[in-house]
């Protein structure tokens, strides 16, 4: 699946930021920025893996940046990311 850069979140508390670009390898490359990485790093990375590959991408470069943002917020954030990195609509019946 083609993709092109794309933004979705904010840096306010309790939210994400995530910034998807096109990779040049196959898979996922997060690259994760949060305080609270220590505790639950791993289960950001996993939402964030879930969530793309469940909208069929599966080769993008992604920088998040975590200001302790909540799992639904982590999907919201990266699903709209990838609407918009990729313009299918999810949405969409």
């Amino acid at each position: 699946m083609e993709i092109k850069n794309a933004i979705a979140g904010t840096l306010e508390s309790g939210d994400i930021l995530i910034q998807i670009a096109p990779a040049e390898n196959d898979g996922l490359a997060i690259d994760l920025d949060s305080t609270v990485a220590y505790q639950f790093g791993e289960q950001i990375k996993r939402v964030i893996t879930e969530t793309l590959t469940g909208l069929g991408v599966t080769r993008a470069q992604v920088k998040a940046t975590d200001k302790g943002a909540l799992d639904c917020t982590i999907r919201a954030r990266v699903t709209a990311a990838a609407v918009r990195a990729t313009g299918k609509d999810v949405w969409a019946d």
